[in-house]
């Protein structure tokens, strides 16, 4: 059996898009042996199989200088289980885990590997800190050297090119399980599904599936709320650093009961949530996809959304894209109050509503199916291996 080591900084129980979609694309393909290595953030299992992965956590804990020895620990457990059963290929999840592969190479093993990018964060953050441009020149090696790039929207398959990769970018986005997503049965009984959260269910549900960051613009949505009904709420699922802060803006402009943080909800559980609610909103400062406005259509939930980096591939609006059958709500970054009016168009229209969805539905399912995403994934591992 052919065997690809894939480096990831996380993985789970630790819940992401980049995870998500290891996940889900490895357990759909049963051909290739797949081990992966990734941070041990102090309570994990140091090895063990999750689904289709023999799961290698390195280091203990998550601080700053536990994730730049990353690299070095991982490229070192890499060659040690290499030397014992050879790798085909190894597979970078987002940029910065070109640096185990690059050290890799240096230390004379040098097997094909492919780059996926899916970064959410913008250039600047990734490529231009002060704290990253030392170690630039590693990063344009791993650009350089790559076998295969994947990236999952437009926007971040431009990025290959700007850090000196010559050849073609596979465009292959992340998906959802759009059977699972698009069960019907999940919508009965909704009052008591929130009353078991202690939320009113007859109100208007906003909810957003999110960590808990700036580039979420989550603070956006509180603000909007502000400027809506009462009987609207906020149900958001997801944890991060922004939490205190966000919890801090709803008390300060008096929403905080209609304010709703559940945490991290597991994925198995996402699709409940969605079907209980009335409206996705999500109004990304930036974005190099998003699996969760997916799996929000796949729901056939209205989305609310910037159009910022890979959104627009899938997202079009009535108004801003004329040319195309329309699939949500867009609306600028930064603006609570176009939020605002979107939700109260979408609450008056509910013929328009119907439309949208339905459209927004069939371009998932023909689209973005884990099943599809995850055959066009192994074409590209097949190429790669045989490129040795």
């Amino acid at each position: 059996m052919k065997r690809i080591g894939i480096f990831s900084l996380a993985y789970l129980p630790h819940i992401g898009g980049a995870e998500v979609a290891i996940k889900e694309i490895t357990d759909r393909t049963s051909e290739i042996e797949f081990h992966l290595f990734t941070l041990n953030f102090g309570k994990d299992a140091h090895e063990e199989r999750i689904g289709n992965i023999f799961v290698h956590r390195v280091g203990s804990g998550s601080s700053y200088l536990s994730k730049i020895l990353f690299a070095p620990r991982a490229a070192f457990a890499a060659r040690k289980l290499h030397r014992v059963q050879p790798f085909n290929a190894f597979w970078a999840m987002l940029s910065y885990m070109l640096f185990p592969i690059v050290l890799l190479r240096f230390f004379g093993v040098r097997v094909p590997y492919l780059l996926t990018l899916q970064e959410g964060d913008p250039w600047e953050h990734m490529f231009s800190r002060w704290f990253i441009l030392p170690f630039r020149p590693l990063l344009s090696a791993g650009f350089r050297h790559v076998s295969a790039v994947q990236a999952i929207s437009m926007y971040l398959a431009q990025w290959a090119k700007r850090m000196g990769y010559i050849g073609s970018v596979d465009v292959i986005p992340n998906g959802c399980d759009t059977v699972r997503f698009g069960e019907t049965h999940l919508r009965q009984d909704r009052e008591l599904f929130w009353k078991h959260k202690n939320i009113n269910g007859a109100d208007t549900i906003l909810i957003t599936t999110s960590r808990l960051v700036r580039k979420n613009a989550i603070d956006v949505v509180i603000r909007a709320l502000a400027l809506l009904p009462k009987n609207t709420r906020f149900v958001i699922l997801g944890s991060g650093l922004d939490r205190v802060a966000l919890e801090a803006l709803a008390g300060k402009l008096e929403v905080i009961e209609r304010v709703h943080f559940l945490g991290d909800v597991p994925n198995s559980q996402t699709p409940q949530y969605l079907h209980a609610s009335d409206i996705f909103v999500r109004p990304s400062r930036t974005e190099g996809m998003g699996i969760s406005f997916i799996e929000a259509m796949a729901a056939g939930l209205p989305v609310i959304a910037t159009q910022a980096g890979g959104i627009a591939d899938f997202l079009f609006d009535a108004k801003r894209n004329p040319e195309k059958e329309s699939t949500g709500w867009a609306v600028d970054a930064e603006s609570p109050e176009q939020v605002a009016v979107a939700v109260k168009e979408i609450l008056a229209n509910p013929e328009q509503v119907v439309r949208v969805t339905t459209v927004a539905k069939k371009l998932v399912s023909e689209q973005y199916d884990w099943n599809l995403i995850a055959q066009n994934m192994a074409a590209i591992f097949d190429r790669l291996i045989k490129s040795r």
